[in-house]
């Protein structure tokens, strides 16, 4: 008796054995691959004979999803094809209401006698038939197991490349061929594995990727890693014609929506974020370049400080320069001078770092933290969630509250407008108390040290939930997501005690808890209106 290994299915029978043992697919019907090799649930690749009768091979972005791509069809006549039909014979068909045969699928004629049989649609989305020898005599030399026999797709890394798929192996990773016709999946440089215990599962950035909110310093924190004979399929957002190759990457190196190009005889693609169908490509003259955060530094400015310290030292070097060519009296004036603007700016800077933080704002309820502390509830600023256009976010945990993870946001550059967002934030929102507006628990104020401590959310923002390598959000999903907003815009504006307009509404800003309930976050720009107020102004950041 034939066998059909399958995952999950989607009824509880599609495939029946008729009378003669032949197995059968009807019309409508379909098969799932497993997961994984170990997981057997439903995996992301779907063998169905379609009600207009075309046999045919789809991948799936999630196991969840509907069919994206079809990667093998026998492209059958609208209507003609009615049943899938695996003969104890070896011969698979496809066959129409009449029995005419349409397309032969797999054609290993065999001895019902000497091997058992089997059609899987295994997990890497390959359609295999194996056989198993049913004693010594039938193995022709092989060993006493099951191998294949016959396969389609006959390359899955060049074939499942449609604009919507993720590729055979998922979001950001290549594909090359293996044995079997089994795809080697691996992740670029700056990349690692999203589940290691599933290798196709894709890969995900090991780095905070680039923001559109930056400034132009956050070009220098960003490179290239070359990829010869790679390439990413389909879903460019933008090409070029007749450029140089450096003139391609300084393209997109300039593109905070760009994250990695393709070229090929100057002709330049850019490719947007997740990377898909990503495949090693030795047959033509193609090479990809991908784009990763500096590994040594960040290219950025030390922003605690110091520069008093380097203006004094320059002054203490010109001085020495000036003893050395002027005359004593000159010199010792000179010098008296020096050590007075010294002193007078590190008094100046010492009575900064000691402003205590509970001066900030008057009637505040929230938690005052010191910046050792929360340079300790980080491990020293290590684990980085996010970044935005002066500030930086880290994952910490609280000792003293049974080490409750937190964010904790810290302001990179202290200047007149960034002590301004601050004071905004922390005023605002302290002053509110809702459950789609992230929770601000505490704060920082020690002089140039500016830190915000919100409720860590779990799944990120919006905008990673939406274009992330992660399972494309359902529409239910996507409503739920878009009330929750509404609620914590419509408190802003017509229920808190004090009218809010937060003035910097983007996916960015908007942060998923672990149950994915949508909560509004970075109030850096938000005004405070007075009960009789019903518009202000605002700047352009």
């Amino acid at each position: 008796m034939q066998q059909f290994y399958m995952g999950l299915l989607k009824r509880p029978i599609f495939v029946k054995c008729v009378g003669d043992g032949d197995g059968v697919l009807n019309q409508g019907n379909s098969l799932f691959s497993s997961f994984s090799e170990t997981n057997h649930s439903r995996g992301r690749f779907m063998f169905t004979l379609q009600t207009d009768g075309n046999l045919l091979l789809y991948t799936l972005n999630s196991p969840r999803e509907d069919p994206v791509n079809a990667y093998w069809s026998t492209q059958t006549s609208i209507g003609a094809g009615y049943r899938l039909i695996f003969y104890q014979s070896g011969f698979i068909y496809l066959v129409a209401r009449n029995g005419t045969i349409l397309n032969d699928i797999f054609s290993n004629e065999l001895s019902t006698n000497q091997f058992h049989q089997r059609l899987t649609l295994d997990y890497d989305g390959v359609l295999r038939h194996y056989l198993y020898p049913k004693s010594a005599n039938s193995t022709n030399g092989r060993q006493m197991s099951w191998y294949v026999s016959a396969f389609e797709p006959s390359n899955i890394c060049t074939r499942t490349g449609g604009d919507l798929s993720a590729g055979a192996c998922g979001f950001n990773s290549l594909c090359s061929l293996g044995t079997d016709q089994r795809p080697i999946c691996s992740c670029p440089d700056g990349y690692s594995i999203m589940d290691p215990t599933d290798r196709m599962s894709g890969c995900k950035p090991d780095f905070v990727q680039q923001s559109c909110d930056r400034d132009s310093l956050e070009v220098d924190n960003f490179e290239f890693v070359d990829m010869a004979s790679t390439d990413w399929l389909n879903l460019e957002y933008d090409y070029f014609e007749s450029v140089s190759e450096e003139w391609c990457r300084q393209a997109c190196l300039v593109d905070c929506f760009c994250h990695a190009v393709v070229i090929r005889d100057r002709e330049c693609w850019k490719k947007g974020f997740p990377l898909r169908n990503g495949r090693i490509d030795t047959s033509g003259n193609v090479n990809s370049f991908i784009k990763i955060r500096v590994r040594n530094g960040s290219g950025l400015t030390n922003p605690f400080g110091g520069d008093s310290d380097k203006s004094a030292k320059r002054a203490l070097i010109i001085t020495g320069s000036a003893l050395l060519s002027t005359s004593v009296f000159f010199n010792l004036l000179l010098l008296t001078f020096v050590v007075l603007i010294v002193f007078r700016l590190k008094r100046k800077n010492s009575e900064m770092m000691n402003v205590h933080a509970c001066t900030l704002l008057p009637g505040m309820n929230i938690r005052s933290f010191g910046f050792k502390e929360l340079e300790e509830a980080t491990n020293g600023f290590s684990e980085e969630l996010g970044s935005g256009a002066c500030s930086r976010v880290y994952k910490g945990a609280l000792r003293d509250e049974n080490g409750k993870i937190v964010a904790v946001k810290k302001l990179d550059k202290i200047e007149n407008d960034t002590d301004l967002e601050f004071k905004a934030e922390v005023s605002s929102i302290s002053r509110t108390n809702h459950k789609n507006l992230v929770q601000l628990l505490g704060y920082c104020d020690e002089g140039q040290n500016k830190l915000l401590v919100y409720e860590y959310m779990q799944n990120g923002s919006l905008a990673s939930f939406l274009f992330g390598t992660s399972p494309r959000p359902n529409w239910y999903r996507r409503v739920q997501i878009a009330f929750d907003v509404a609620r914590g815009l419509c408190y802003l504006h017509e229920e808190s005690t004090r009218q809010i307009i937060h003035c910097d509404i983007k996916p960015h800003n908007v942060l998923l808890d672990v149950s994915y309930v949508a909560k509004i976050s970075d109030f850096g720009l938000a005004k405070l209106l007075k009960p009789d107020q019903t518009r202000t102004n605002t700047g352009i950041r």
